[in-house]
């Protein structure tokens, strides 16, 4: 489960979880660190403070009480040593009166271990430790000693630590986003890469920094890779090309030599024959026609051309011409134009036949209402042509835009070389656009969506 997590984890995500564990693991060990520090200190005073009690309380051999005046003696004298003149020593009495020592604490301190504050009033004390004992006969004896070596230690050592480990955190996280934004980079040019080959330039490639690190040699492979699979599209464009060029000029002269036979014919039968055969040309001439017209915007050279122009226009105008095709045909086109877009940049020449072959497989496939709108969306504009007829099922689409990808339906229905959607698809990439089929419920929706420029 925790590697299907990460894989999951986009770069960005899997980035903010590692400084968020870093994070919590630099403060959790700080603490940890700052805290064991604490209790060290605390426990080494706290031995020191029970041996010198001991050293006040000790009876000799036989002795059942310790007089005051002892005590007060062994408070003077380890007062008064090196190792333990950092010691407050105090002695009280049955009725809490002072009896001696070299402190004078402002409050009662309690039987037992106690922590020492700076308001608890003790000369010279910020953050101490205190041992009250039982001296006998109501006496009681305090001991109380520092923790921290000199005043404010304590803060000092919290802004060490904090200095320390956040110097630790803004490098690594300097590190890391450094490290996130050139992997994003590199990410980022395979990804425009990716799109722009999409969008029909196959010449496009991956920057390389020269710096023959792991980025650059992926890059290498990858540009490797595309220059491969560009030689190969190229020879498959190419004799798909020449066989088209070579097959036109054939066809082109039996056409004419069937349209001499349909002139010349004597014979009602043998020119219905003839007729059959020259549409049957012209379809091929047709469909060779289209072949090429694909090719030639698949390299991209019709972008030289591109012009802004009123696109709401284009469509608006262009639509209105295929109404009397549309009325002939027993169909009712209707125009839609719900936008404004004086200033798109493009091929006034490409988008017109786009948008009329639409129509034309509207009026050929779908039913008997056709609405064709512009809208603004996301990407851009999209070009809708919606018809009510039977439709394409969503398992057929595919196969509805490839090359000759004609439906079996639609070849019994009336005649065609399939050629008529991959044309639209090919005019959509050479925008940067594409090309897309729904459901009109019922009928189908054919959306050409661009992006504006």
């Amino acid at each position: 489960m925790i590697g299907a997590a990460i894989r999951r984890l986009s770069l960005r995500g899997l980035t903010v979880g590692v400084l968020a564990l870093f994070l919590i693991a630099t403060v959790a060990t700080g603490i940890s660190i700052l805290t064991a520090n604490r209790v060290t200190v605390a426990r080494a005073v706290d031995r020191r403070i029970a041996v010198v009690a001991d050293l006040v309380l000790e009876r000799d051999a036989g002795e059942t009480r310790l007089p005051t005046p002892l005590l007060l003696t062994r408070i003077a004298a380890l007062s008064g040593q090196r190792d333990t003149g950092d010691i407050g020593l105090l002695l009280l009495g049955a009725d809490n009166q002072r009896l001696g020592g070299n402190i004078a604490p402002r409050f009662t301190l309690p039987m037992g271990w106690s922590d020492l504050r700076r308001r608890d009033g003790i000369i010279g004390l910020s953050h101490g430790r205190a041992l009250v004992r039982d001296a006998g006969e109501g006496r009681r004896l305090a001991v109380v000693a520092e923790t921290e070596p000199f005043d404010s230690y304590r803060a000092a050592r919290t802004r060490i630590y904090l200095i320390g480990f956040g110097s630790i955190i803004l490098i690594v996280i300097g590190g890391v986003v450094a490290f996130s934004m050139l992997v994003g980079r590199r990410i980022g040019d395979q990804r425009a890469t990716v799109e722009a080959i999409i969008a029909g330039d196959i010449r496009h490639r991956v920057p390389v920094s020269g710096s023959d690190d792991e980025f650059d040699r992926q890059a290498a492979a990858f540009n490797r890779m595309l220059d491969r699979i560009a030689e190969l599209m190229e020879a498959m464009r190419g004799q798909s090309n020449d066989i088209a060029h070579d097959l036109r000029t054939p066809l082109s002269r039996l056409r004419g030599q069937l349209a001499h036979m349909v002139a010349d014919a004597r014979d009602p039968v043998q020119a219905e024959r003839a007729s059959a055969a020259l549409a049957q040309c012209d379809a091929l001439l047709a469909m060779f026609a289209a072949l090429l017209r694909i090719a030639e915007i698949e390299t991209r050279q019709r972008q030289a051309g591109f012009a802004r122009f009123d696109l709401s226009t284009l469509v608006r105008d262009t639509a209105s011409m295929m109404i009397p095709v549309a009325e002939d045909a027993g169909r009712r086109l209707g125009v839609d134009v719900n936008i404004v877009v004086p200033d798109f940049t493009g091929d006034r020449q490409l988008l017109p036949q786009a948008l009329v072959n639409l129509i034309g497989n509207a009026i050929k496939y779908g039913g008997d209402t056709i609405t064709v709108s512009l809208d603004a969306s996301e990407e851009g504009v999209s070009l809708h042509v919606v018809d009510n007829g039977p439709g394409i099922a969503p398992e057929d689409r595919s196969q509805a835009l490839r090359r000759f990808g004609r439906l079996d339906t639609a070849r019994e229905a009336v005649g065609g070389h399939g050629l008529g959607l991959p044309l639209v698809e090919a005019i959509a990439r050479l925008h940067r656009g594409r090309l897309t089929l729904g459901d009109a419920a019922p009928g189908l929706v054919v959306s050409l969506i661009l992006p504006r420029r």
